[in-house]
């Protein structure tokens, strides 16, 4: 893929969950970029190289926290800004995690709802990205996102 994207904190400090894997595997260089950003609103994305990984960009999406408020919304915004941000880029494949389905607490159903459909209306629109993954964490989250795309295309016929 041409980009991945991390679930990120307003800080963008990355320690655990995915944020911790892309840090493990592509190098410190993505840190130190994320350092001269410092900041990335809830519902928002910045985007910085991708260090040692095979993609070429990491986009840190700025993910909500269960409890602050218009949780939805910030979840959709996070998703849209990053695919806003993909396409400026000239990315034509991305890959998402269930953004704040961890430590943020954001139920994976309602997640996979509003992620799945702000990818196909984002797409549907007309987009130079060509494929959007989302890379889930277990076979619980996988079988959440499954069962909501089904729903999703089942509607779209």
């Amino acid at each position: 893929v041409d980009a991945i994207v991390n679930a990120a904190n307003s800080r963008l400090k990355m320690g655990g969950g995915v944020a911790g894997a892309i840090l493990r595997k592509g190098g410190w260089s993505i840190q130190e970029e994320c350092d001269k950003i410092g900041y990335c609103p809830v519902g928002g994305a910045v985007i910085t190289g991708a260090g040692k990984l095979k993609a070429k960009y990491v986009i840190h999406a700025g993910g909500p926290r269960m409890g602050e408020g218009d949780e939805d919304d910030k979840l959709k915004n996070a998703m849209l800004n990053s695919l806003k941000l993909a396409e400026k880029h000239g990315v034509k494949s991305i890959a998402f995690p269930a953004i704040s389905t961890g430590i943020f607490g954001f139920p994976k159903d309602r997640c996979a709802k509003i992620m799945l459909m702000t990818a196909v209306e984002y797409l549907k629109r007309g987009s130079r990205i060509e494929r959007v993954i989302f890379c889930l964490y277990d076979d619980e989250t996988y079988r959440i996102f499954s069962d909501e795309l089904e729903r999703i295309r089942a509607e779209l016929v």
